[in-house]
Protein backbone atom coordinates (compact mmCIF):
# COMPACT_ATOMS: atom_id res chain seq x y z
CA UNK A 1 0.00 0.00 0.00
CA UNK A 2 2.82 2.37 0.85
CA UNK A 3 4.54 1.58 -2.42
CA UNK A 4 1.33 2.32 -4.30
CA UNK A 5 0.95 5.76 -2.66
CA UNK A 6 4.62 6.59 -3.25
CA UNK A 7 4.26 5.71 -6.95
CA UNK A 8 1.01 7.65 -7.19
CA UNK A 9 2.56 10.90 -6.03
CA UNK A 10 6.25 10.69 -6.92
CA UNK A 11 6.45 8.60 -10.09
CA UNK A 12 6.69 10.88 -13.16
CA UNK A 13 6.41 13.95 -10.93
CA UNK A 14 7.80 16.28 -13.63
CA UNK A 15 5.16 15.10 -16.09
CA UNK A 16 2.43 15.73 -13.50
CA UNK A 17 3.76 19.22 -12.75
CA UNK A 18 3.92 20.00 -16.47
CA UNK A 19 0.34 18.77 -17.01
CA UNK A 20 -0.97 20.82 -14.10
CA UNK A 21 0.86 23.94 -15.33
CA UNK A 22 -0.52 23.46 -18.83
CA UNK A 23 -4.07 23.09 -17.48
CA UNK A 24 -3.74 26.31 -15.45
CA UNK A 25 -2.34 28.14 -18.49
CA UNK A 26 -5.26 27.00 -20.68
CA UNK A 27 -7.81 28.00 -18.02
CA UNK A 28 -6.24 31.48 -17.66
CA UNK A 29 -6.12 31.96 -21.43
CA UNK A 30 -9.79 31.08 -21.87
CA UNK A 31 -10.94 33.20 -18.91
CA UNK A 32 -9.05 36.29 -20.17
CA UNK A 33 -9.81 35.79 -23.87
CA UNK A 34 -13.58 35.38 -23.32
CA UNK A 35 -14.51 37.63 -20.38
CA UNK A 36 -18.22 37.47 -21.27
CA UNK A 37 -18.57 33.78 -20.44
CA UNK A 38 -20.98 33.36 -17.54
CA UNK A 39 -18.63 31.80 -15.00
CA UNK A 40 -20.81 33.01 -12.13
CA UNK A 41 -24.19 32.18 -13.62
CA UNK A 42 -27.43 31.96 -11.74
CA UNK A 43 -31.07 31.18 -12.48
CA UNK A 44 -34.23 33.22 -12.17
CA UNK A 45 -37.88 32.27 -12.76
CA UNK A 46 -40.55 34.51 -14.25
CA UNK A 47 -44.29 34.08 -14.64
CA UNK A 48 -45.06 35.45 -18.10
CA UNK A 49 -48.18 35.76 -20.26
CA UNK A 50 -48.33 33.82 -23.51
CA UNK A 51 -48.43 36.03 -26.61
CA UNK A 52 -50.25 34.60 -29.63
CA UNK A 53 -48.82 35.28 -33.09
CA UNK A 54 -51.19 34.91 -36.03
CA UNK A 55 -51.39 36.33 -39.53
CA UNK A 56 -53.02 39.72 -40.09
CA UNK A 57 -55.72 38.15 -42.26
CA UNK A 58 -56.69 35.74 -39.48
CA UNK A 59 -59.76 37.09 -37.68
CA UNK A 60 -60.63 33.93 -35.74
CA UNK A 61 -61.13 34.11 -32.02
CA UNK A 62 -59.39 31.61 -29.80
CA UNK A 63 -58.26 31.01 -26.24
CA UNK A 64 -54.94 29.76 -24.93
CA UNK A 65 -54.88 27.49 -21.91
CA UNK A 66 -52.92 28.25 -19.74
CA UNK A 67 -52.45 31.91 -20.54
CA UNK A 68 -49.36 32.23 -18.28
CA UNK A 69 -46.26 30.02 -18.03
CA UNK A 70 -43.25 29.77 -15.74
CA UNK A 71 -39.96 30.48 -17.55
CA UNK A 72 -36.63 29.75 -15.88
CA UNK A 73 -33.65 31.54 -17.38
CA UNK A 74 -29.92 31.33 -16.74
CA UNK A 75 -27.16 33.89 -17.16
CA UNK A 76 -24.75 36.23 -15.44
CA UNK A 77 -26.03 37.25 -12.00
CA UNK A 78 -25.62 40.99 -12.69
CA UNK A 79 -27.47 40.70 -16.00
CA UNK A 80 -30.33 38.74 -14.42
CA UNK A 81 -30.70 41.33 -11.66
CA UNK A 82 -31.32 44.05 -14.28
CA UNK A 83 -33.64 41.90 -16.39
CA UNK A 84 -37.33 42.80 -16.54
CA UNK A 85 -40.33 40.78 -17.67
CA UNK A 86 -40.68 42.88 -20.83
CA UNK A 87 -37.25 41.66 -21.99
CA UNK A 88 -38.47 38.05 -22.34
CA UNK A 89 -41.09 37.00 -24.87
CA UNK A 90 -43.19 33.86 -24.65
CA UNK A 91 -45.17 33.20 -27.80
CA UNK A 92 -47.19 30.63 -29.66
CA UNK A 93 -47.13 30.69 -33.46
CA UNK A 94 -50.58 30.10 -34.98
CA UNK A 95 -49.84 31.27 -38.54
CA UNK A 96 -50.15 27.78 -40.04
CA UNK A 97 -52.83 26.26 -37.80
CA UNK A 98 -56.22 25.26 -39.12
CA UNK A 99 -59.19 25.72 -36.76
CA UNK A 100 -60.02 22.05 -36.30
CA UNK A 101 -60.84 21.27 -32.68
CA UNK A 102 -58.31 21.90 -29.97
CA UNK A 103 -54.62 22.11 -30.87
CA UNK A 104 -51.54 21.78 -28.66
CA UNK A 105 -48.67 24.05 -29.69
CA UNK A 106 -45.09 24.30 -28.38
CA UNK A 107 -44.11 27.53 -26.63
CA UNK A 108 -41.24 29.57 -28.07
CA UNK A 109 -39.12 31.71 -25.74
CA UNK A 110 -37.08 34.71 -26.86
CA UNK A 111 -34.42 36.07 -24.47
CA UNK A 112 -31.88 38.90 -24.72
CA UNK A 113 -28.21 38.14 -25.55
CA UNK A 114 -26.28 36.53 -22.72
CA UNK A 115 -29.38 34.90 -21.26
CA UNK A 116 -30.65 31.42 -22.09
CA UNK A 117 -33.90 29.79 -21.09
CA UNK A 118 -33.49 26.59 -19.12
CA UNK A 119 -37.06 25.38 -18.95
CA UNK A 120 -40.65 26.38 -19.60
CA UNK A 121 -43.47 24.98 -17.51
CA UNK A 122 -45.69 23.84 -19.22
CA UNK A 123 -43.91 23.33 -22.55
CA UNK A 124 -47.11 23.18 -24.61
CA UNK A 125 -50.32 25.19 -24.47
CA UNK A 126 -53.76 24.26 -25.66
CA UNK A 127 -55.28 26.51 -28.32
CA UNK A 128 -59.07 26.38 -28.17
CA UNK A 129 -61.09 27.51 -31.17
CA UNK A 130 -64.72 28.19 -30.25
CA UNK A 131 -67.35 26.52 -32.45
CA UNK A 132 -68.81 28.59 -35.27
CA UNK A 133 -72.24 30.00 -34.53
Amino acid sequence: MLLFLRNLFFKDVWLKIFSFSLAVLIWLTVSFAFPGLPIHSSERTFSLPVVVMSSAADVRSFKVNPNEVEVTIQGDAELLAKLQTKDIRVLVDLTAVSPVGDVFKRIEVSTPPGVTHVRVQPQDVQVIFPPKS
